[in-house]
């Protein structure tokens, strides 16, 4: 077998950052760390590439060893490779990201390595460098909210303003005001109002809308408005 001469073996690894939406509010998924060192803390869900696999397959297998969650789609953002960043052995890890609907994929978790939802401003303590590795997915995917409807996805074919503006509140950690979201929303063009109401979330109820994606493309940069003061998120 030929080798590079000089050259020093390491180690990489993949990395999984699970982001989830329960109708209310926008969690992340960690488990609990299985091996030495910082064995039991937080951690999201990691592990080593195999020599046979893509990093993309590796962190498929990784996903669903780690939690039971099959078939999500996962985007990869970021190498993160500071000498270092693992105790043991210089290690690259190649760094992946999704946003979920928690109630979608429930059913799947596993118990082995303890899997647990936590509210954005309430994250416990990570091992290594992987609290930086949040921050730089929670920023690629605002960035990517901002340009496509990624969000619509996690709500029903039918949902309200009041729904739809929670759930953006989410991502961005902040709060909207709830007549210029209304207003930036429909100005998009992109929202089909519907005869039906929700009576359940308030006595007068709110109107059903459902995304038009058949003028997506023409308007997707409106969804930038919605987005208040983008270059404090991007």
């Amino acid at each position: 077998m030929h080798e590079y001469p000089g050259q020093l073996r390491m180690l990489v690894a993949v990395d999984c950052i699970i982001f989830g939406f329960d109708g209310t509010n926008v969690k992340l998924l960690l488990v609990k760390r299985g091996l030495m060192p910082e064995k039991g803390k937080w951690s999201l869900m990691g592990g080593f590439m195999h020599p046979t696999e893509s990093p993309e397959d590796a962190a498929t297998r990784v996903l669903e060893e780690r939690t039971g969650l099959k078939n999500v789609y996962m985007d990869q953002f970021m190498v993160f490779g500071k000498p270092g960043r693992d105790p043991v052995e210089r290690t690259l890890s190649v760094a992946y990201f999704a946003l979920i609907d928690i109630h979608q994929y429930e059913q799947q978790l596993t118990g082995e390595y303890s899997p647990e939802w936590f509210l954005l401003d309430n994250m416990p303590p990570m091992v290594f460098d992987h609290a930086e590795m949040v921050a730089g997915a929670l920023k690629q995917l605002r960035y990517k909210a901002a340009l496509h409807p990624i969000l619509f996805q996690l709500l029903p074919d039918k949902f309200t303003i009041p729904q739809l503006q929670a759930l953006y509140e989410g991502v961005y950690q902040t709060e909207f005001d709830d007549r210029n979201f209304s207003r930036k929303l429909l100005s998009t063009g992109l929202l089909v109002k519907l005869t039906e109401k929700d009576k359940l979330s308030s006595k007068k109820g709110a109107f059903y809308y459902r995304l038009d994606q058949s003028h997506y493309q023409e308007n997707f940069e409106k969804f930038l408005n919605l987005v208040p003061n983008p270059d404090k998120f991007f």
